[in-house]
């Protein structure tokens, strides 16, 4: 699937978990609800994903897991909280560089107000 389509199938779906669970659940129910319709729709999803963060030498220095990883191409990082803080920002930038992938998408289901960003690498 065109990568365009895939993000806007993804945030359809957000949007969808938002208006139904609205705020205030743990960010696992989200990522559970997320895993679910998505595989519903057909999209191979991993929760969980392991990425492996290595230093200039190839020697393993840490990991990382990100909370969905869809259809071997987008990396998507859930958050419950007040707002996108630049920690989360950089958090998914981190994730994109460590997992060698080129599309992420942040998306936050704890304010009133459904928050949602692309990124690129």
């Amino acid at each position: 699937m065109e990568i365009r389509r895939l993000c806007d199938e993804v945030r359809q779906i957000a949007y969808e978990v938002h208006v139904y669970f609205g705020q205030g659940h743990l960010e696992k129910v989200y990522e559970n609800a997320m895993t679910h319709r998505l595989i519903q729709r057909g999209h191979e999803v991993r929760q969980q994903w392991p990425l492996v963060v290595y230093d200039e030498d190839g020697t393993e220095v840490g990991s990382y897991f990100a909370d969905l990883f869809v259809d071997r191409t987008l990396l998507v990082e859930l958050k419950a909280t007040r707002t996108i803080a630049p920690e989360h920002e950089a958090q998914i930038l981190g994730y994109l560089r460590a997992s060698r992938q080129k599309h992420g998408i942040l998306i936050n289901f704890g304010s009133y107000r459904f928050q949602i960003r692309k990124y690129i690498l």
